[in-house]
């Protein structure tokens, strides 16, 4: 499984023209680039190095911050969705596991960001978003990759 994860991470980069800046070892990330005078561009990020479920989703969000573009989203929230939406479906695709931690970890990111947009001043929140206004319970992430494996 370790050469899965180390395959999957030398295509992510390559394929997105990202650099890792740093191999962090908490369970966080960021991504951002630098553009310089000239019009080149540098494609960076921080996260875990792939190395199981958690750490993988987490590093194909940053990837996923590349992969869509920024600024292609008005606001941050829909950008941070659609980078974990580039997460899951990739980790789906490549038949990676997406374990009840990962949906959890993301429904749990994905509600921290539209609070912080409502308290930030959003009126009205896009129905993309709508399912990150409560609390996952336990059962939902079960029933959500139940759903998506065809079996509900």
């Amino acid at each position: 499984m370790s050469e899965r994860y180390d395959q999957l991470t030398r295509d992510m980069l390559r394929t997105h023209g990202v650099r890792v800046r740093k191999w962090r070892s908490s369970m966080s990330g960021v991504a951002w680039q630098v553009l310089y005078r000239d019009g080149s561009v540098s494609r960076l990020i921080e996260a875990p190095r792939p190395k199981g479920p958690m750490s993988c989703a987490i590093f194909l969000h940053e990837i996923g911050h590349h992969a869509i573009g920024f600024d292609t989203h008005r606001l941050r929230c829909v950008e941070e969705y659609h980078a974990w939406r580039f997460a899951i479906d990739t980790m789906e695709r490549l038949e990676f596991n997406v374990t009840d931690r990962v949906r959890k970890r993301m429904h749990d990111s994905m509600r921290y960001a539209v609070d912080k947009a409502r308290r930030r001043g959003l009126r009205r929140v896009p129905e993309i978003l709508t399912p990150y206004l409560r609390p996952m319970d336990d059962s939902e992430a079960g029933a959500n990759r139940d759903a998506a494996l065809g079996s509900v």
